[in-house]
């Protein structure tokens, strides 16, 4: 873990990661985003952790991600690398007011908040097939996961999955759902937190064919009746 953990120290842009992570943890409980307010915690759970994604971008994607909660892994990802142009979903009115707050401290550019279901706004033809990458951490269990990330993607385009220590289990159940969607794994990247705050994995999937209009399906459906 020791690229993440020095490009964040060295990184132009450290006043930024301070002054979001004080935001982070000052805004936590108006907002219900975390119970972790530690100023180690959140350095290396959630700063950190985000950054682990880094080296597959190259600078410019077009990403979506779902379930955006405290801004994870996007803000960070954003401070690292400013040409990256997200489009954040998030169902939580309050999380987006938060999460807009945090763009506007940080000044950001092309950083887009959503309030809306990820299931529902990947109908959308404005929305759909249209990013080269996709995100999530802490949203679902894989073999949902799939299914709400893949048709935001263009055939090409790669899903970056934030997944624990177990995340094999998880890749074991997805093998039907990927054929049905149009995703192949292509890596996983396993890596450790610093100070000993554990073991984590990235689960990347290439999107190799388009997603089927029928999908994805209702929410109650995605996640009581995986693919």
């Amino acid at each position: 873990m020791g690229y993440v953990w020095d490009f964040f120290k060295l990184n132009k842009n450290v006043d930024k990661f301070v002054e979001f992570s004080r935001f982070f943890v000052d805004s936590s409980k108006a907002f219900n985003l975390t119970s972790i307010t530690d100023e180690k915690e959140v350095c290396i759970k959630h700063l950190e952790d985000s950054l682990s994604s880094l080296p597959f971008f190259e600078g410019g994607e077009k990403v979506v991600e779902i379930g955006s909660g405290g801004g994870f892994p996007s803000v960070p990802l954003k401070i690292a690398c400013e040409s990256l142009d997200f489009t954040l979903i998030e169902a939580t009115k309050k999380k987006c007011v938060y999460l807009k707050e945090a763009a506007k401290m940080l000044g950001f550019e092309n950083f887009n908040v959503l309030q809306g279901r990820a299931e529902e706004l990947s109908k959308n033809d404005v929305y759909r097939e249209k990013f080269d990458c996709a995100v999530a951490r802490a949203v679902a269990p894989l073999n949902s996961l799939i299914e709400y990330l893949l048709p935001y993607l263009k055939i090409g385009g790669k899903m970056i999955a934030y997944k624990g220590a177990n995340y094999q289990e998880e890749v074991d159940k997805i093998s039907n759902g990927l054929k049905i969607l149009g995703g192949k794994v292509v890596k996983i990247y396993e890596y450790a937190l610093s100070e000993g705050f554990g073991n984590r994995a990235l689960v990347i999937i290439e999107k190799v064919a388009s997603t089927p209009p029928k999908y994805p399906r209702v929410e109650s459906k995605i996640r009581k009746t995986p693919l």
